[in-house]
């Protein structure tokens, strides 16, 4: 056990952490291995195609180290803000961790906050300073911010280039030098964290673990404490380029487990496995995941309901922090209200929704969770605007507030502070890490961060803006709720909670997208932005019409008045019974307004 290191790597998105951690697994392969794909960590299709680590990954290495043959437990964690908790879980398997930081742009926002989460967690902190050999690297200066940062001498700092491969040994050495073995005792009753799980269509659920105290063997009894249930370990074993069985595994290991578990609610993250004759307590797990952004996913076909509960079951398997629970609108039907935490997420689930389960979904408007009060002083949390109660019987509307940090350079200080006071955001302090980088803090409304906030800072800061936040509370507000209405009946997958300040701009813009969204019928439809009973906008689509006078070419003008008198009353009779058709990019054009 001594000569186990158990270490993650912490990062923002773009520090190039991904091809650092394939070079540090491809240096201690043999030979015959290393013919591996490039990022072959980042296995899923999606992480390529974008370039971001959105699954933390687990693998084993075998290193030889002065004499003596070291096992290093490696997890890649991702780098953007939406998947904080991936990074928390991994971080308490762990030992140690890498800080990787990139020379050419100096500490972001989120690689602090992923920074001081594995301090409060009394890790090891190896600071590594990658992309060395880029023309426009900035080793020294770079290097006094990590100082000033976490205190540590400056030859504590290991240059690196994933990319070239400089400095990949040195990084290896230090996790064998610098990194605590695992404590653990192998003869206390069996004590093993889950901090991970992946559904196999042919072998059940493969849950990953991390063994605190105890051993675990091929065969045994095994128990999940906080389900309850009980198992027999089928197949137990560490993950390697592919999965190695093995016959026993010790404390301080990190491995999987193979049971046959089909019901993918048996498993929950952070769960304790112990042994059923000698069973051990349970360890504390993890927080609870805190949903930012909610939003509803309803299958385009009403049929595949069931198909999309199974799907969304399996895909929370693999990822933790998504929340869901059945919900129905009189516009789609039956579906899920989700809780995400944040915009990509919301995005990236839809994406593997799709792609790995061939479920194609609708996403209503997403919103934040408020807090109504109403007359009678009864609080009413409000996750979708569908549950707001009546105006007349609401007192105050309470909205989430939190504290955002951002790091960019000084020349983009104006648009940066013009951007976030028109999210109606209140500049809160204001620091200057070196005379060209800034640190902004900023208290606003999350409602108002939802959309498309983090796209128009990277946008005006050219890139070199970073975000991080964390939730404060909630506050008084004026928030009211809009409503969309098509022919004076309200689709409610289209109403918002919005400022009052800013509703009639709101409903407005959203009349003119649907109008161009919406196709045309045989009658006209009007689309209006209501607050209550009060209407504040309306846009009409004029109705295809038919040429009633084609067949009059002459005679009195009382026959032609006949005929569009008919017209006129088959279109009202028309705009009664028909149905308006609303296309999937009408759900998603509240997104698009700008």
């Amino acid at each position: 056990m001594k000569n186990i290191r158990n270490f993650c790597i912490i990062a923002h998105i773009d520090h190039g952490k991904s091809t650092l951690a394939d070079r540090l697994l491809e240096y201690t392969q043999t030979v015959a291995e290393r013919e591996m794909q490039h990022q072959l960590l980042d296995n899923m299709d999606l992480e390529r195609e974008r370039g971001i680590t959105i699954k933390s990954h687990a693998i084993q290495m075998n290193f030889p180290y002065k004499g003596e043959e070291y096992v290093l437990n490696l997890i890649d964690t991702p780098g953007h803000v939406d998947f904080s908790y991936e990074v928390s879980r991994s971080i308490a398997a762990c030992e140690g961790a890498l800080l990787i930081v990139d020379s050419s742009q100096g500490i972001e926002a989120q690689t602090i906050s992923n920074l001081y989460l594995a301090i409060g967690n009394d890790l090891e902190i190896i600071p590594v300073l990658n992309k060395i050999d880029l023309p426009h690297a900035m080793p020294e200066e770079v290097s006094d911010q990590i100082i000033e940062l976490i205190g540590c001498e400056r030859e504590d700092i290991i240059h690196a280039s994933g990319k070239a491969g400089i400095g990949i040994e040195e990084i290896l050495n230090a996790i064998c030098d610098r990194i605590p073995a695992p404590k653990g005792d192998p003869e206390a009753p069996l004590q093993a964290l889950i901090f991970d799980s992946v559904f196999n269509s042919y072998r059940g659920i493969e849950v990953y673990f991390r063994i605190f105290n105890g051993t675990l063997k091929k065969g045994e009894k095994v128990k999940f404490i906080n389900t309850g249930k009980t198992y027999e370990a089928d197949e137990i074993g560490v993950l390697k380029l592919n999965q190695e069985s093995r016959q026993v595994m010790g404390a301080g290991n990190v491995g999987y487990l193979i049971s046959g578990i089909k019901n993918a609610k048996e498993v929950k993250v952070g769960d304790t496995i112990t042994h059923v004759d000698k069973p051990g307590i349970g360890i504390q797990g993890f927080e609870d995941v805190k949903p930012m952004v909610f939003a509803g996913i309803y299958p385009v076909e009403t049929s595949e309901y069931e198909e999309l509960r199974s799907s969304m079951e399996k895909l929370q398997l693999n990822d933790a922090s998504l929340v869901w629970e059945p919900e129905t609108s009189a516009a789609l039907g039956f579906g899920f209200r989700c809780g995400f935490l944040g915009m990509l997420h919301m995005e990236i689930v839809q994406e593997r929704l799709e792609r790995e389960f061939d479920m194609t979904v609708i996403t209503t408007v997403p919103s934040v969770q408020f807090h109504a009060y109403t007359t009678k002083e009864a609080m009413v949390k409000v996750n979708a605007p569908s549950e707001m109660p009546e105006p007349n019987y609401i007192d105050h509307i309470e909205e989430p507030f939190i504290k955002a940090q951002i790091i960019s350079k000084s020349e983009f200080v104006g648009p940066i502070i013009t951007l976030c006071m028109d999210k109606r955001g209140i500049l809160k302090n204001q620091t200057y890490l070196t005379s060209d980088r800034v640190e902004m803090t900023f208290e606003m409304p999350l409602a108002e961060i939802v959309f498309d906030f983090f796209d128009k800072l990277k946008t005006i800061s050219r890139g070199y803006a970073s975000l991080d936040y964390e939730l404060i509370g909630f506050r008084p507000s004026n928030m009211v709720k809009l409503d969309i209405m098509l022919n004076g009946e309200k689709v409610d997958a289209l109403s918002a909670i919005v400022h009052r300040d800013k509703a009639y701009d709101w409903g407005k813009r959203l009349c003119e997208k649907l109008r161009e969204l919406l196709p045309r019928q045989m009658f006209e439809i009007a689309i209006q932005a209501a607050i209550g009973q009060k209407i504040i906008s309306r846009e009409t689509v004029k109705a295809m019409r038919k040429n009633v006078l084609a067949k009059c070419y002459g005679g009195d003008i009382s026959r032609k008045r006949k005929l569009l008198e008919k017209q006129k009353k088959g279109k009202k009779r028309m705009r009664q019974v028909g149905n308006v058709e609303i296309p999937q990019e009408a759900f998603l054009a509240v997104l698009k307004l700008d």
